[in-house]
């Protein structure tokens, strides 16, 4: 493809592009040979020029103009690993310690149980809104509370772990209340109750799996949609596998929970939130 300056150049030749960069002008060369033409490649004083037969310039030009438009904005620019901040499980611990605290409680004092569930006509007939945040503390039996501790303490850390101590608790603080609040929503005037932290361990894994798919949608928008959506598909296999079985499991909490935090996530990653 290359001529050195002494090589002898066919006079019939016309130009196809003129680079300030031997590298450039070797990947427009390289475009032109992938499409099924020669050319040639002539060092200037100050650039290279790229040779081609007159019967095949459009074409040249064509192919040249669309690898141009295609490499806009490459290579992407560096991503910030989000896993920047060091393992954090002393909160989760101490969420997982308060938890159990409680359920010991409850236990002791079964009217929290009627005073703090998630009640659909309590909530909107009643005003009791708080119930939207207590429910996130109470139990229905000791299998419940662990398996709620257990999953809740990974699926925190991992996320305080990506986006730091006091962001990650305020992100879930909001998206498990309003999950619940749409639960309600939803379910109201029929009667619904519910309780228990699976919605907001679902929320963090919604948050770790949104956030990541709107990091990659902002700072590599060449990829396919496809490659985009796979820390999504990562949360809803998740959720399949341990959201969405067992007697008496609150399924929709789950997927309600999943959804809000994916959708939180997703504009989180999309507006490049700061460290701090």
């Amino acid at each position: 493809m290359a001529s050195p300056p002494d090589a002898e150049v066919p006079d019939h030749l016309v130009e196809a592009g003129r680079y300030a960069s031997d590298r450039d002008a070797f990947e427009h060369g390289l475009v032109i040979l992938a499409a099924g033409h020669s050319c040639w490649l002539v060092p200037r004083p100050g650039s290279h020029q790229l040779l081609v037969e007159p019967a095949t310039l459009d074409q040249a030009r064509e192919q040249l103009l669309r690898f141009d438009r295609e490499s806009l904005g490459w290579p992407p620019a560096a991503i910030n690993l989000p896993f920047s901040y060091p393992l954090d499980l002393l909160t989760p611990l101490i969420w997982a310690v308060l938890v159990l605290a409680l359920f010991t409680l409850q236990i002791q004092h079964p009217e929290w149980m009627a005073y703090g569930a998630l009640d659909a006509t309590a909530v909107v007939d009643g005003g009791e809104w708080w119930r939207t945040a207590t429910a996130l503390f109470l139990h229905g039996d000791a299998a419940h509370v662990l398996s709620n501790v257990l999953g809740g303490t990974f699926a925190f850390a991992a996320l305080i772990t990506t986006v730091g101590r006091g962001r990650a608790w305020l992100w879930l603080a909001v998206t498990s209340v309003w999950a619940n609040a749409i639960l309600v929503t939803i379910h109201y005037p029929a009667p619904y109750r519910s309780l228990g932290a699976s919605t907001a361990v679902f929320a963090a894994i919604g948050l770790l799996a949104g956030r990541a798919a709107g990091i990659l949608f902002r700072v590599r928008r060449h990829l396919r949609r496809r490659e985009i959506l796979v820390p999504i598909a990562s949360g809803a296999i998740v959720l399949a596998l341990y959201g969405a079985g067992g007697f008496r499991v609150d399924v929709g909490a789950h997927v309600i929970g999943f959804t809000v935090g994916c959708a939180v996530g997703v504009a989180l990653g999309l507006g490049g939130e700061k460290r701090g």
